[in-house]
């Protein structure tokens, strides 16, 4: 993206009480994302987006949940959130640099994944391309998660599409200390 400006301005400083809350429990202090910025100039999109409630924790290790999230905005080809999820959780998520390229260059079945996260990938890979699982992918999956964490991988999987289609489609400009798309 070449752009430097999103196509819908984003609220600027000082925000309204709620919203500076808002961005407090979301960010934890930072600066509030281009994205939430957007996204909260529009009282019904923000309250739908923070409704989506995957913006907590939830049963999946941060590992796990951020080889999904990754994955999926990657091949959304959404730089800008891929970036701003690489930039602040791949550290943290103990990804190497190999895996962190991987999750946009390379396939369910490289080397650098455990069996289990290879059956993430795949899951995601599926997910984006034919909208379901296959019996192979989910009983992959169920190999290595419960319910719970099948549910929460679907979901993370939709909520990162929708996430990358509003920064996609409204050019929102990368993060300055985000992650880039490897070459």
């Amino acid at each position: 993206m070449s752009q430097t400006a999103p196509r819908i301005t984003p609220l600027q400083p000082p925000y309204a009480p709620e919203i500076q809350q808002q961005f407090d429990r979301i960010m934890r202090g930072a600066p509030p994302l281009v994205l939430f910025r957007v996204m909260a100039g529009n009282a019904r999109a923000w309250e739908k987006f923070r409704a989506g409630s995957l913006l907590d924790r939830g049963p999946l290790c941060l590992r796990d949940r951020e080889i999904v999230i990754d994955r999926t905005c990657a091949r959304t080809g959404c730089e800008y959130e891929w970036g701003v999820h690489v930039a602040t959780f791949a550290g943290a998520a103990h990804l190497t640099d190999e895996q962190v390229r991987a999750t946009v260059l390379g396939a369910a079945t490289d080397a650098c994944w455990s069996a289990a996260e290879q059956a993430l990938i795949a899951a995601v890979d599926a997910l984006h391309e034919r909208a379901t699982l296959g019996d192979a992918e989910f009983t992959a999956l169920s190999a290595h998660h419960d319910e719970a964490k099948i549910f929460e991988i679907i979901l993370l999987c939709g909520f990162y599409r929708t996430v990358s289609y509003f920064a996609n489609g409204l050019a929102l400009p990368l993060e300055e200390k985000a992650a880039r798309f490897p070459k």
